[in-house]
């Protein structure tokens, strides 16, 4: 059955359309964040999930924890995602690894068809596929041929999101948060040996501190919160605003300005997202 159903503009669909373009802009700070921190990615990683977790712990209070298969396949996702992707940056440029794992909304549309039934019409392929040339365009002047592996983490990184926002989303009659929960919980654990044999400064202090809250911990909880709310494909195409957004900050913050084709994809991205939450917002999902 397809859950796209045609329906009146109502404010409960705006106002979670919002939520999750918030979660973006929250995510994309990440950009700025991390210029605070002077330690290696995988301690950034795991310290930022502790953190991330406790916030989420704190706002669900009790989590019931049903192990069951979209529940645990989510956290699996999520972690893979995380780790995959620090992977990605230390074997590929950086640029490299955000295009690469922007491929997620292709395997979204496809996962979300058959697992959530969810039907990816051709204006939402037209959308995909103009999002995608955007962020091309964007990194356009950065991107490297080298890096084989790392290119291929990205990739999987970008596989894994998808995984995650799906199972996320097929959990929208229960409760997606223990899902994000287990998946900081996982993503500490396995970074554990890297926290530990790491020293920290006061200025990597404060910004490992401002990853897990700012960009982890409460854009987590709104995602858990927006998810229930929207479809896979919406969530994964607002997403998408989260890489072209973190290099603005960077310009604001700390001057570095992007090229030209960086300013054309975004623009491209920005209107491609722009136009998706238009659509959406006239949708109907089931609540």
């Amino acid at each position: 059955m397809d859950k796209r159903l045609s329906g009146v503009w109502t404010s409960q669909s705006t106002k979670y359309i919002l939520i999750m373009v918030l979660t973006s802009i929250l995510w994309s700070s990440g950009g700025i964040l991390i210029k605070l921190v002077n330690v290696g990615p995988m301690a950034v990683s795991g310290l930022r999930s502790i953190i991330a977790a406790a916030i989420i712990f704190i706002y669900v209070k009790k989590p019931k924890f049903t192990w069951s298969l979209y529940q645990i396949l989510g956290a699996v996702a999520y972690a893979s995602m995380a780790i995959t992707f620090v992977a990605a940056t230390r074997l590929t440029t950086s640029a490299n690894a955000v295009l690469l794992q922007y491929t997620a909304p292709i395997y979204v549309a496809i996962l979300g068809s058959y697992i959530l039934r969810e039907r990816v019409a051709l204006k939402d392929w037209i959308t995909i596929s103009v999002t995608l040339i955007g962020v091309v365009l964007f990194f356009l002047d950065s991107f490297s041929l080298g890096g084989l592996m790392g290119n291929i983490l990205a990739i999987a990184s970008g596989f894994c999101f998808a995984l995650f926002i799906v199972c996320s989303r097929q959990q929208k009659e229960g409760s997606p948060m223990e899902t994000i929960l287990l998946g900081n919980i996982v993503t500490a654990v396995v970074s554990m040996p890297f926290v530990i044999n790491t020293n920290y400064d006061m200025t990597s202090i404060v910004g490992i501190a401002s990853l897990g809250i700012i960009q982890f911990g409460i854009p987590y909880v709104l995602y858990g919160i927006a998810i229930k709310h929207i479809s896979a494909l919406d969530a994964v195409m607002i997403a998408a605003i989260e890489p072209i957004l973190n290099p603005i900050w960077v310009l604001i913050f700390w001057g570095e300005k992007p090229g030209a084709w960086a300013i054309l994809g975004g623009i491209i991205v920005l209107a491609a997202v722009t136009y998706n939450c238009i659509q959406s917002t006239a949708k109907k999902l089931p609540m």
